[in-house]
């Protein structure tokens, strides 16, 4: 008896063969689920500066809307979660400093809450904290300020120190414990200073109070490149923009923070500035338009990095 085929199912039939000869003898365990991992850095150009957003810590934040969406009804909470595909019950932050690199300086924009974990983001930038020449404190709660010094003492031995006169003048007076450990210590290499300020070429202090009385942002700006860093301007993406008006526990003046929520998105949506916020979704890079009564957060994805 003999067999024919056609030519499709002898197609098929090599196609299976070669299919087949593709797959290992036996399977295999790959290896052990590794568990979620989180950058320790991000790096872009702009114009002639270079930009790293760094990863100073992350943690799980239980009850979020202890801290955020205070004056919110329970259903508008829940809307804002389900609309950003975020759970109710848990919250995931960010602490993300800035650090700025002129071509001729480093530039650190705030420190994180401890000295290990800035240290440990930027030694996987390729960066020692010998090197930084300039730390500048947007405002001085204690996730900003806590990497400052340690048990060693400064974290940064070669840096000079820039904040806001106003935010320098109420922490002072304040008996703050935060202040007393990381501020007083370095108080003598801090220059204090106000709106419009600039740190260097093309990095300006822009004064946006209402979180802290001398809460600083900062515009930089560099061969017609600009990029603004907010610092806890808007602290949620999925709470804080679309509702400026929402308040946050941690603004001590809410009505202030609210008004330069409003002011300062407004600017960077019309203008089209991308932003760094500090407790963004990691690395904290994007862009703000209008929509509705309050902004949408757009996440940067290849815009700064196309060139």
């Amino acid at each position: 008896m003999t067999l024919s085929l056609s030519r499709r199912a002898a197609l098929s039939t090599a196609a299976l063969g070669v299919a087949a000869s593709l797959l290992p003898a036996r399977s295999h365990a790959a290896i052990a689920l590794q568990g979620s991992h989180l950058p320790a850095f991000q790096r872009f150009r702009l114009g002639g500066f270079e930009v790293t957003s760094l990863l100073a810590g992350s943690g799980v934040m239980e009850k979020p809307f202890e801290t955020f969406a205070m004056n919110a009804s329970e259903a508008e909470r829940a809307k804002a979660a389900a609309d950003a595909f975020i759970p109710v019950e848990t919250l995931r932050s960010f602490m993300i400093p800035v650090l700025v690199n002129t071509g001729r300086e480093l530039v650190l924009f705030d420190t994180g809450v401890a000295p290990q974990g800035i240290t440990a983001a930027l030694a996987a930038a390729g960066i020692t904290p010998e090197q930084i020449d300039i730390v500048v404190i947007t405002h001085m709660h204690g996730d900003h300020i806590g990497g400052l010094t340690g048990e060693g003492g400064p974290t940064f031995p070669n840096a000079r120190y820039v904040t806001g006169d106003a935010e320098f003048a109420h922490w002072a007076a304040a008996e703050n414990e935060g202040f007393e450990k990381h501020i007083r210590l370095l108080e003598a290499k801090f220059t204090r200073i106000g709106e419009g300020a600039e740190v260097l070429p093309g990095i300006t202090a822009m004064l946006a109070p209402g979180h802290t009385p001398g809460h600083m942002i900062y515009h930089l700006e560099s061969e017609g490149q600009r990029l603004m860093l907010t610092a806890d301007l808007t602290n949620h993406f999925a709470f804080s923009l679309p509702n400026p008006d929402w308040e946050v526990r941690y603004d001590l003046d809410k009505a202030q923070a609210a008004a330069s929520r409003r002011r300062v998105l407004g600017m960077i949506a019309d203008d089209r500035i991308p932003f760094i916020g500090y407790h963004m979704p990691f690395p904290g890079l994007g862009y703000v338009a209008r929509e509705g009564q309050g902004f949408r957060y757009i996440p940067h994805s290849y815009q700064l990095t196309a060139g």
